[in-house]
């Protein structure tokens, strides 16, 4: 089992490849109920460990999305740290992943399936790299939301659109 250290707290957040099967979520009853705000917090933090990891741009961009997305508004981020390390420890459970998902979706009325996506688009491509098992994360997630294909790609276009630098590449 691959694990990260966490570097708000130098915990390890347990974070199998091996965990990438297609998703089945589970009943919301059984899961952690959330609010849509901690919702896309849990999802940017389980899409920026999956690929073995956490950046410190990744921290960044999950920082910046809570900054400025006028979903999060109202929202107090000094909070924050606590709900990332809430989901590390719902991650870290039998199941965790799909746990995450199936929270995520629960918590996140129709109207925000893409701008939850988006956020977790933005924490991906922080980076500048698409690891495989971030791909398939994008995946699970697009799925979990039911986030149609064409909301999918022009998110995903946009994304590429905001990273590319002088010499054409992001």
């Amino acid at each position: 089992m691959a694990a990260v250290v966490h570097p708000m707290r130098g915990r390890y957040l347990p974070f199998p490849p091996s965990n990438l099967q297609p998703v089945t979520l589970m009943p919301a009853e059984r899961v952690a109920e959330l609010t849509p705000q901690e919702a896309i917090i849990y999802l940017m933090v389980m899409a920026s460990a999956s690929d073995g990891r956490i950046t410190d741009r990744e921290l960044r961009t999950i920082g910046r999305v809570v900054r400025s997305f006028p979903l999060f508004s109202g929202s107090d981020e000094s909070g924050l740290v606590e709900t990332a390390e809430s989901c590390g420890r719902l991650m870290s459970s039998e199941g965790g992943l799909h746990k995450v998902l199936a929270a995520a979706a629960a918590a996140l009325p129709d109207h925000l399936a893409e701008t939850a996506y988006a956020a977790v688009v933005d924490v991906i491509t922080a980076d500048e790299g698409l690891e495989l098992t971030e791909i398939r994360v994008l995946e699970l997630v697009r799925d979990a939301l039911k986030v149609d294909d064409a909301g999918a790609s022009a998110i995903e276009h946009a994304a590429r659109a905001r990273h590319m630098t002088i010499n054409g590449a992001s």
